[in-house]
């Protein structure tokens, strides 16, 4: 028994929900959709996504606030009716026309959770869009061998688990960018093996370089946050790693002076149409170190 969560704000998910729709409809098991708008305010979008109403078992609620995405999902797995819940972003379309049915293929009384991964299709965006692409195609979108490396690396935008333990380890409802790696660093503390399967989403909805670069920073702001809330370890995410590296080697002071001189060729860089993950890196690295004197 399968409920299908979608948080969305202003984006239309009508292709989504009736494409899942069909998949889960020709499978025995009973299911339901639901969709909830975080306070979105695009009327064409609402009447939009209103419509899947149309469809059986297929549910939509509307928040009255925006409340942000882990808080979006806390209320979508109480309105949710049964033990498995299955969590996808408003902007991925299954990979697979049996994408339901391979979730549902396993013994889901051996698991807890289990992630099918990201796709991005092969073909390049437009030029504002590249950081997000590359990035996407890079350090997403990973075979299941690469992912097994890093168990517990997963981006909750295609997520079957079970309810118990989504409500166990989901326990921070700030509205913040970057919140999935706590409910991963959550995951791995209680020891939850995360079962990882071929069974990938293609993500669609890329921004634009500013906008990733802007969420980026975001991000980072909430790692820091939350390490200086001793809700993650200091070494949890890879800029982390990288800081306490730096200062091992006491070259913080170099990489914060030489960064701050190239800081403005280096987001020419990232905004082109050949933007450099390393410089990416580096970017968020002089955010968090920055961060982290000002403490």
């Amino acid at each position: 028994m399968l409920s299908i969560l979608i948080p969305t704000y202003n984006y239309a998910i009508d292709q989504l929900v009736q494409t899942i729709w069909k998949q889960a409809e020709s499978l025995s098991e009973p299911f339901e959709i639901i969709v909830l708008e975080d306070n979105s305010n695009d009327e064409e979008t609402l009447q939009k996504n209103k419509s899947i109403t149309k469809l059986s078992n297929c549910h939509y609620y509307l928040n009255k606030e925006n409340l942000g995405r882990t808080a979006s999902r806390n209320m979508l797995a109480k309105r949710a009716k049964y033990d498995w819940l299955l969590f996808l972003d408003a902007d991925v379309l299954p990979v697979s026309d049996t994408f339901i049915q391979k979730y549902m293929a396993n013994d889901l009384s051996k698991i807890k959770v289990a992630y099918g991964g990201v796709a991005y299709y092969n073909t390049p965006p437009e030029k504002d869009k590249m950081l997000r692409y590359r990035y996407g195609m890079q350090r997403e979108a990973k075979s299941v061998d690469e992912r097994l490396k890093d168990p517990y690396s997963i981006i909750s935008q295609n997520l079957l688990i079970d309810k118990r333990t989504f409500e166990a380890v989901n326990i921070e409802e700030k509205n913040a960018y970057g919140l999935d790696i706590l409910f991963s660093y959550n995951l791995k503390k209680r020891e939850i093996p995360v079962l990882h399967i071929d069974n990938p989403v293609y993500h669609l909805g890329l921004e634009t370089a500013q906008v990733f670069l802007e969420k980026s920073l975001k991000s980072i702001e909430t790692t820091f946050y939350l390490e200086q809330q001793h809700l993650i370890s200091e070494d949890t995410r890879p800029v982390q790693k990288a800081f306490l590296k730096l200062k091992k080697y006491h070259a913080i002071s170099i990489f914060k002076n030489m960064v701050r001189r190239l800081e403005k060729s280096m987001v020419k860089n990232l905004t082109s149409k050949k933007p450099s993950l390393v410089q990416f890196d580096m970017y968020r690295l002089y955010h968090y170190i920055k961060l982290k004197a000002n403490a």
